[in-house]
C-alpha cells in the first residue's frame, strides 16, 4: 500500500509514499512513550525556545511551504503562505504565554497548602484533515508540546508531503526525537492507534462520521477526546447592517479555502427588507471571482481537493434544486483537468434539502429570507451543527439577541468567523466538543491535579 499525493488542479500524481509497516508503528509508539517521559521533565523555557525556532522556520520558509500546500490540496497560494504565517503565530503565542497558562493555581482551603497542578498526559494522537494541512496540525501541536505532551500525527492521506514537512520542522526546531512523529497510514488503521494503550488521548478535526467513530473507539478505552467536526455556519444580515461590508465579507466567508472550511459561512440568512439588494450584489460579486490555477496570483478560487469531494458537492446542489431551490449562479463543475467547481448561489432553499441542512464543502452559498431577528435565530439554530455564526447589524439590542440566542461555539458580530490563538475554538451539537487554542486549549490534554498538604 502507498499514500499518494495528487495535484487537484491538474489531477496529476505528485508523489507516492510507502504506508508505514505495522512493526514501524510499534516502534513509533514505544518511542513516543520514551520521548514523553523525557519531554515532560524539560523546562518550560526549553519548550518555548523550540517553539520560537519553529516559528522562525515557518516564517522563513512560508513561500516554499505555501507552494507545498497549494500543490497538494489546491488552496490559492497567497492563502497557503498566510497559513504558514499563522502557524508561526500560534507557536509564538504559546511560547510567550504557555508558562502562565501552566502555572500552579493556589487555592485557599483548610489545608496548610493546597493548589492545582497541570501535568501532561503523554502521547496524544492527532487525526487531522487536509483543508488546512499546516494550521490544523500546529494549533494542536504548539499547545500540546508546550504542555509537555508528545504528538503522533495521522494526517489526511492526500497531504503526505505536508505531514512529513511538519515533523521535519519540529525536529529542526530542537524538539527531541519522538516528541512529534508523523505516521503515514490510511484511515482504516487509525482505530487501532486510538485503542492502543500507549496513546493517552485523541484529537480529531474532520467529518461528523469520523468524529463519531473516534469517539466510540476512544470511549471504549476511556480516553479523553477533543473533536472539531463539520459546520453549516449561518451568516445573518439585518436591515441596519453596512451592506457594503456585509456583501464583501460574505463572499470572502463563503469562498475561503475554495469553500472548504468548517467555519466558512454557508447559510446566508437575510432580512427580507434588504434581501433583494443583498442577494443581487452577492451574486454579482460571486460571478466576478476568478477560478483557476491556485499558483497564479489573480486566482480567487482554486480546485476542490479531490474528484470525490467535487462530485459530492454537485450531487448536493442537484438534489437541492430538485427539492425546490433556484440556481442564481453556477451549478456545475468546469470542463478540463482538475477538480474545479463554479462559484454557485442557491436561492429559495427549502428546509430539509442538502443546502438547508448539510455541510456544503465547496464554493456554494445557500440563501434564505426571514422577517425578523427572532426568525433568523430560529433558522440559524435549525441545524445539527453549531460551530460558528456571524451576524451583521448596527443595533446593540439585535447584537445581544444574536450573542445570546445563536447556538454556536463562536459568534462574530459584524466580522468574519475565524480561529485565533488568543480565543478558544470549537463547537457544540454535531460540530463536536472540547476546545482548541487559548488557555482552554492547552489544558484539554492535561491531568488537572489537586494537591492538598496538611500538617
Amino acid at each position: 500500500m502507498s499514500i499518494q499525493s495528487v495535484n487537484p488542479a491538474t489531477g496529476q500524481l505528485l508523489s507516492k509514499y510507502p504506508e508505514i509497516e505495522p512493526d514501524a508503528v510499534e516502534a513509533s509508539l514505544d518511542l513516543a512513550v520514551a520521548a514523553g517521559l523525557s519531554h515532560r521533565t524539560t523546562s518550560l523555557d526549553e519548550r518555548a525556545t523550540c517553539l520560537r525556532r519553529a516559528a522562525d522556520l515557518l516564517s522563513a520558509r512560508k513561500e516554499e511551504l505555501g507552494r507545498l500546500m497549494t500543490t497538494e490540496m489546491g488552496k490559492p497560494l497567497a492563502a497557503a503562505v498566510a497559513e504558514a504565517e499563522k502557524c508561526s503565530w500560534v507557536c509564538r503565542y504559546y511560547a510567550e504565554n504557555g508558562a502562565a497558562f501552566l502555572a500552579d493555581e493556589i487555592v485557599e482551603t483548610d489545608a496548610r497548602r493546597s493548589w492545582i497542578r497541570f501535568e501532561p498526559l503523554g502521547p496524544v494522537l492527532a487525526i487531522m484533515p487536509w483543508n488546512f494541512p499546516f494550521w490544523q496540525v500546529f494549533r494542536f501541536a504548539a499547545p500540546a508540546l508546550m504542555a509537555g505532551n508528545v504528538g503522533l500525527l495521522k494526517h489526511a492521506s492526500n497531504v503526505p508531503g505536508c505531514a512529513l514537512e511538519i515533523e521535519s520542522i519540529l525536529a529542526e526546531a530542537g524538539f527531541a526525537e519522538g516528541v512529534f512523529q508523523t505516521l503515514l497510514l490510511g484511515a482504516a488503521r487509525a482505530e487501532a492507534l486510538v485503542a492502543d494503550h500507549r496513546v493517552r488521548a485523541v484529537t480529531l478535526t474532520g467529518s461528523e462520521p469520523a468524529g463519531r467513530a473516534v469517539a466510540r473507539a476512544a470511549g471504549q478505552h476511556l480516553k479523553k477526546t477533543v473533536l472539531e467536526l463539520g459546520g453549516s455556519d449561518p451568516f445573518i444580515v439585518m436591515p441596519g447592517a453596512n451592506l457594503d461590508a456585509a456583501v464583501r465579507t460574505a463572499v470572502q466567508a463563503r469562498i475561503i479555502n475554495n469553500g472548504q472550511s468548517c467555519i466558512a459561512a454557508k447559510r446566508f440568512i437575510v432580512h427580507e427588507a434588504v434581501a433583494d439588494e443583498f442577494e443581487g450584489r452577492f451574486v454579482a460579486e460571486m460571478a466576478q471571482l476568478s477560478v483557476g490555477d491556485p499558483l497564479e496570483a489573480g486566482t480567487d478560487v482554486g480546485p476542490l481537493a479531490t474528484a470525490a469531494i467535487r462530485d459530492q458537492l454537485h450531487d448536493q446542489v442537484v438534489a437541492s434544486v430538485e427539492a425546490g431551490a433556484r440556481l442564481a449562479l453556477g451549478g456545475r463543475h468546469l470542463a478540463g483537468p482538475g477538480y474545479f467547481y463554479q462559484p454557485t448561489v442557491l436561492v429559495d432553499v427549502r428546509p430539509g434539502s442538502p443546502a438547508g441542512c448539510e455541510e456544503l464543502f465547496g464554493p456554494v452559498a445557500a440563501m434564505f429570507r426571514v422577517p425578523s431577528a427572532g426568525e433568523a435565530i430560529r433558522l440559524a439554530n435549525d441545524s445539527a451543527f453549531g460551530l460558528g455564526a456571524a451576524a451583521w447589524t448596527n443595533s446593540d439590542v439585535e447584537a445581544e439577541l444574536f450573542i445570546e440566542g445563536l447556538e454556536a461555539g463562536s459568534v462574530f458580530i459584524n466580522g468574519i468567523v475565524a480561529s485565533d490563538p488568543r480565543l478558544p475554538f470549537g463547537g457544540v451539537k454535531s460540530s463536536g466538543y472540547g476546545r482548541e487554542l487559548s488557555a482552554y486549549g492547552i489544558r484539554e490534554f492535561l491531568n488537572i491535579k489537586t494537591v492538598w498538604v496538611g500538617g
